[in-house]
């Protein structure tokens, strides 16, 4: 019984050590728990925490609206703010006539900022220790710092499983809990969303605690971290080329957008709640701003388009930021020069990729610039399929650019300008022959093809001998045959017609006189056979020549 309320006494203690405070690492074994169950307490204070803002703001938007909008009483408003968080993790709903799939992007960054928190906080509450085999192949400092590595991604991918299951279970069970007759949210959506935005925070909060952003980016091999950071780095050009068009288009259209906002004059508070609402959508403006540059453009209904070939457009939404729309018809010659910014950003993209991981030969490094075409162009269409969707049936069911359209151009344009600017890069760094990353590369290659020509080496020795390859003419030659260098400076012997031999004349008047042909001689053991470096003459030494004369 002591022995029991002394573990009652101490237990608030023992909570109260777990809890992460202002200069404490937290290094102690005791008190750390399994990650698993450190996962589970960071998904359910994400979800807690992320539903109550939402919550207050839903509450707020029920004093300032019509009764009866969102719902009756306060059970109404928890279910539109559930709901409201599910839609932040891009999770469609279904509603009587079609459904909704155009979702703020900007509303996801509220969940991924605490679930990055979250994650911070499992890796420091968590044992995160590292797992290295016990024998390594070599034992040499690389192999070491492999291991090392390939341990440090597998801790990374199980924190970010362990916060991810938890979390994309519970937030199944809220949409189970929150559905009703005008609005369904979609299971699978649910659950998938929620799983992949949860793995990527926990992964990337893990990594983050291993050690600062630029050792997230060594955990990468050499050749995979160029084409990341040549893909971000094109993107990220885009993005701001779009945002720039966005804002700029905001600015020369103000007045539309200000007239727009007069005619719904929603009040002081609705105003303020509109004006999130629009800035919650301003990323997926963006993300349109971008496919707009790549050159497909974007709708914003069935039969309508906005390209740099032209605008067609019928009767749009009263969104106040769909004011900055051009206007239809064909748009001005000047305006087809944005299509030239995808090309300068892959010739960008094709230089860094050189810069970190230079290829040994010339035409591998057009290559990877076509690959990392390949990555932007994927992720590119990726971001368009996310910010776009349906807000209904009919008309509204196509919003937003065309994921594949995007993902196409942008490979092709990015791709082959990354492809032209890497080939030349790479063909300045060889040409110069000063960079130390180029000459370790073609070590490399060489020692990779070696096995290859030993092998081919191999063959050919095998096919001479069966007789499917011609032999080698230069070695059934005898004799030391002299080169280029060696007749140019030997005198050539010049022979005339009136030249006769004079010992020819003793030989045919005293003929040799024939001697009985010796049998061989078995060979001998002690003679040493050296050879000449051409393959000529053989010299055979006797050391015990003298004692037979």
């Amino acid at each position: 019984m002591t022995a029991l309320l002394d573990q009652l006494r101490t237990a608030p203690r023992n909570v109260l050590s777990r809890i992460p405070l202002p200069g404490v690492t937290g290094d102690d074994d005791d008190v750390r728990r399994p990650l698993p169950v450190s996962g589970m307490l960071a998904a359910a204070w994400t979800l807690g925490v992320g539903v109550a803002v939402l919550t207050t703001l839903t509450l707020v938007g029920w004093i300032a609206s019509p009764k009866g909008s969102l719902g009756p009483g306060l059970p109404g408003v928890f279910r539109t703010a559930a709901q409201i968080w599910l839609a932040a993790h891009h999770a469609g709903f279904a509603i009587p006539g079609g459904s909704v799939g155009l979702l703020p992007l900007g509303l996801t960054l509220l969940p991924a900022f605490l679930l990055y928190r979250a994650g911070i906080w499992m890796a420091r509450d968590a044992d995160l220790s590292l797992r290295l085999p016990a024998r390594l192949p070599k034992n040499s400092p690389k192999d070491e710092a492999n291991a090392r590595r390939r341990a440090q991604l597998v801790l990374v991918a199980q924190a970010g499983i362990s916060l991810a299951a938890p979390y994309a279970l519970l937030a199944g069970i809220v949409a189970l809990v929150t559905r009703n007759e005008v609005t369904q949210p979609f299971l699978g959506d649910v659950l998938v969303s929620h799983l992949v935005v949860a793995f990527l925070a926990g992964s990337l909060a893990t990594a983050r605690t291993i050690g600062p952003w630029r050792s997230m980016l060594r955990l990468l091999p050499e050749r995979l971290r160029s084409v990341v950071v040549a893909s971000a780095a094109a993107l990220g050009i885009m993005l701001m080329a779009g945002a720039v068009m966005v804002f700029g288009a905001i600015v020369v259209n103000f007045k539309q957008v200000q007239e727009l906002s007069d005619i719904l004059s929603p009040g002081f508070v609705g105003g303020l709640l509109l004006l999130l609402v629009q800035g919650l959508y301003l990323l997926n403006a963006v993300v349109w701003g971008m496919a707009y540059i790549a050159g497909p453009g974007f709708a914003v209904g069935t039969g309508t388009l906005v390209a740099p070939t032209g605008v067609q457009l019928g009767t749009v939404p009263s969104l106040p930021i769909l004011g900055a729309l051009p206007e239809a018809g064909p748009t001005p010659a000047w305006v087809m020069a944005v299509i030239a910014l995808p090309f300068a950003a892959g010739a960008v993209a094709g230089v860094l990729g050189v810069r970190i991981a230079p290829s040994p030969s010339f035409e591998g490094a057009p290559l990877w610039g076509f690959v990392c075409g390949l990555a932007t162009g994927a992720t590119a269409g990726l971001l368009a399929a996310l910010s776009g969707g349906s807000l209904g049936g009919t008309r509204l069911s196509a919003v937003g650019p065309a994921a594949w359209e995007v993902m196409l151009s942008v490979t092709l344009e990015v791709g082959v300008a990354a492809g032209i600017s890497a080939g030349l890069a790479n063909w300045w760094l060889i040409f110069r022959g000063q960079n130390t990353a180029v000459t370790k590369a073609a070590a490399k290659v060489g020692t990779a093809t070696a096995p290859v020509r030993k092998a081919g080496a191999k063959i050919a020795k095998v096919a001479g001998k069966v007789g499917l390859a011609e032999p080698d003419s230069s070695c059934m030659l005898p004799g030391h045959w002299l080169d280029a260098t060696e007749c140019d400076t030997q005198p050539i012997p010049v022979i005339r017609d009136d030249w006769e031999d004079e010992h020819a004349s003793a030989a045919a008047e005293n003929p040799p006189k024939t001697r009985d042909r010796e049998p061989p001689r078995p060979p001998r053991r002690d003679i040493v056979d050296e050879s000449d470096d051409k393959g000529g003459h053989v010299i055979y030494l006797d050391p015990y020549a003298w004692d037979r004369d």
